[in-house]
């Protein structure tokens, strides 16, 4: 029973030396929330990242059009102006240039014979189609997105 008693008194005690004391709740506060912060950190920088890649593969096909605007289309060219668009070495032109002849309507360019007549009485254009493509990896592995992602654009140019 007496060690019980001095047990309980030195409980008594360590709670109203310390219990009170308030100097190292900040070096808690700190080390507890310092990994949070800079989780998100990482996390801001990745999309972040993410999106200017996929402005690199964006520019990179509208690239590819302005190249067969200004030179015509030839799809070797195209695809190297696109893989040449930007620094990023990861970014081609997937799948191919293509060239085509269509009418354009109010809900895109539909596909018809070079030479035909589109609704209208207009002739059919000729147009390119652009794509690129290019990769991203996240910096750090969050577990519930995946590690690696495809980003594919197209852009539509009519050439004549």
């Amino acid at each position: 029973m007496d060690s019980e008693r001095r047990s309980q008194r030195r409980g008594l005690f360590l709670h109203r030396r310390f219990g009170d004391d308030v100097r190292g709740v900040a070096a808690i506060e700190f080390g507890v929330l310092v990994p949070l912060l800079s989780l998100m950190v990482v996390s801001v920088t990745d999309i972040g990242l993410a999106i200017y890649r996929k402005m690199q593969v964006e520019g990179s096909s509208q690239a590819g059009v302005e190249y067969a605007i200004a030179h015509g289309f030839d799809a070797n060219a195209i695809s190297t102006a696109v893989a040449a668009a930007t620094n990023a070495s990861a970014i081609s032109a997937s799948p191919a240039p293509v060239k085509f002849c269509g009418c354009a309507t109010s809900s895109g360019v539909t596909s018809m014979t070079c030479g035909g007549t589109c609704p209208g009485g207009r002739m059919a254009g000729t147009y390119t189609i652009v794509s690129a493509q290019g990769s991203y990896s996240t910096i750090i592995n969050y577990q519930i997105v995946p590690n690696s992602y495809v980003i594919s654009t197209q852009s539509t140019a009519r050439l004549q």
